[in-house]
């Protein structure tokens, strides 16, 4: 049943930015007020992908202040208490714990990786806090039933969606230009394994007579890709599909123009897409295939666009892919909130979050469901396009319908044994 309510340099940030412990939002409310609304943000705030924290805090901080400014909730302020994990899942598990347990925070709103969040993941298991997954695109995280927790949902878009949406467009591209030789280049952790099979699975489906000659894994976060680029161009791919993301993916493709693997080689990337990621890009060149992550003109609305102008003003640079969806993940906590008048207790907030429907204006149609069955969202966008030189960096988005990825991701679960 659905539920529904109203409603700086470039590269200096991209490798990091200020980190650590921080209360963000406002202060503790004494007196007469009641006591604030404490919720844990466990992300990675250093190294080299400090971009995912960092933009996710800021999100966080935009509609916090929005919603305080506006008079809190019934009668509570919200206050954000932030962690850095440093990209460690054992990290990311302690500071979590450490988050409920001796600062006080009543919600969570998980900001890890893939590599942290199946540790947050059991942490909430066992707590029994209300917790939103808001940058974890791992598939199985949310659609295998042994994992499922009751009090925990993504607010993320999945790997298995972004497959049937870059197997359709990419395979559309590989009939066109005769495109039968591709290699593949992905970190070497859950994400990336899971996100390069399921994009292999179904660029094959559309098109069977592409044929995958190699696949490299390159160690999460690791510095030199020269290995691996060599490597393809040894092998001589006519494609070539990765899931590097942030500061890797930027690494990745300045040594890749270094050897000029671009020049004879399409690429595709789920991971692209996001305007600080391609704004780090010394020479970014045009043409390269990636997958929606966040545009400030697409959709085209004007809820998206004040969200981008907000985030701007907080961030001091374009919005990521993870921004928008700690963004959402706040107004399905806002209003989980307002409808048990302030209470916190996960399994009343995660009752009323099964199957709400938001207004939003990152959903297509201009809402966003979180689906009752598997605690996961659906009619985000899901596209791909083209880079460009220059802002807004990538254009020509070619979105697939939700009615054809729910029906693709159905038989994939039943092939998985989830459903």
């Amino acid at each position: 049943m659905t539920k529904t309510t109203g409603v700086v340099g470039r590269r200096a940030f991209i490798g990091g930015m200020a980190a650590g412990a921080a209360i963000t939002g406002f202060p503790h409310i004494a007196g007469a007020q009641a006591k604030a609304i404490r919720i844990g943000l466990p992300t990675i705030l250093s190294g080299r992908v400090a971009i995912l924290g960092t933009s996710s805090r800021a999100a966080v901080q935009l509609a916090t202040q929005q919603v305080n400014d506006a008079g809190g909730i019934a009668g509570r302020r919200i206050e954000i208490v932030d962690r850095d994990s440093k990209g460690r899942p054992d990290e990311a598990a302690r500071v979590t714990r450490d988050l409920i347990n001796n600062d006080g925070c009543e919600i969570v709103i998980d900001g890890e990786a893939s590599s942290g969040a199946f540790a947050v993941h059991e942490v909430v298991r066992d707590l029994g806090v209300l917790c939103l997954h808001t940058c974890s695109e791992t598939s199985s995280l949310s659609a295998d039933p042994k994992l499922f927790v009751k009090t925990a949902f993504r607010c993320a878009r999945q790997g298995i969606h972004d497959a049937v949406a870059g197997g359709t467009y990419a395979s559309e591209i590989s009939k066109a230009k005769g495109l039968k030789k591709w290699a593949t280049c992905s970190p070497d952790y859950a994400y990336g394994r899971d996100n390069t099979a399921e994009f292999v699975e179904y660029v094959k489906l559309f098109d069977p007579q592409i044929e995958v000659v190699d696949q490299l894994w390159p160690k999460l976060f690791a510095p030199d890709y020269t290995e691996s680029i060599t490597k393809m161009l040894q092998v001589k791919p006519q494609a070539v599909y990765s899931a590097l993301w942030g500061g890797d993916l930027v690494a990745f493709i300045e040594q890749s123009n270094l050897y000029r693997l671009f020049a004879n080689t399409a690429f595709f990337s789920g991971g692209l897409g996001d305007p600080p990621v391609l704004s780090a890009i010394k020479q970014l060149p045009p043409g390269l295939n990636t997958a929606y992550r966040y545009n400030r003109n697409y959709p085209a609305n004007p809820e998206n666009t004040a969200y981008a102008d907000g985030f701007v003003k907080i961030a001091g640079h374009e919005s990521t892919n993870w921004g928008w969806q700690n963004y959402l993940a706040t107004q399905f906590i806002f209003e989980a909130l307002r409808r048990t008048g302030g209470k916190t207790d996960g399994g009343a907030l995660a009752a009323e979050i099964k199957g709400m429907t938001v207004k939003s204006g990152f959903g297509v149609d201009g809402n966003i469901t979180m689906r009752e069955s598997d605690h996961t969202i659906i009619n985000y966008p899901v596209a791909w396009g083209r880079t460009v030189p220059k802002a807004p960096w990538v254009e020509g988005f070619q979105a697939v319908e939700w009615a054809k990825i729910l029906e693709l991701e159905q038989q994939w679960k039943k092939s998985k044994g989830y459903a």
